[in-house]
């Protein structure tokens, strides 16, 4: 991506998605990276995993992508990212990553990532309606289901 002047109205849209052909089964995730007029698609997947931590690692890599503190705008279409990193994150950390019903939290060390990474930027969550038409989120989804046919030698 360009070099990101340091000007308040300057923002870094970040569009993911992850896929999962079984669940579990082989996942791809998808990010489309846009600062003005400028787009940069990334994705990538694994043989053996599950939707939500494909969810997940679109957004780790889409904020990883980025070389400098950004303002941000991440646009997800999983409830289980958004509610995640918004309200359910604090009270982990605080209870030494266990669940409200005290039960280990699941895919917690992609939960630290996001969080790592997400500390380094000005991050705005917001949840998006999946395969409504979003152009910035359809895009993504056809990045994540590259990273699965990436894994599975290009095969549909």
């Amino acid at each position: 991506m360009k070099q990101l002047e340091n000007t308040a109205d300057q923002v870094v849209d970040l569009y993911t998605d992850g896929a999962c052909k079984g669940n579990p089964g082989v996942g791809g995730w998808g990010v489309l990276m846009r600062y003005g007029q400028v787009e940069k698609a990334l994705s990538g997947g694994e043989p053996a995993t599950t939707n939500n931590r494909m969810e997940l690692l679109a957004v780790i890599q889409g904020l990883r992508a980025l070389k400098r503190a950004c303002k941000v705008r991440v646009h997800t279409d999983s409830r289980y990212v958004q509610q995640g990193i918004s309200e359910w994150l604090p009270n982990w950390m605080r209870r030494g990553w266990k669940t409200a019903a005290g039960g280990a939290v699941k895919n917690q060390d992609l939960w630290q990532a996001l969080a790592r990474e997400a500390s380094r930027h000005e991050v705005e969550w917001h949840w998006v309606k999946g395969h409504a038409g979003h152009a910035g989120n359809e895009r993504a989804d056809a990045l994540a289901n590259e990273g699965v046919r990436s894994m599975l030698g290009g095969m549909p």
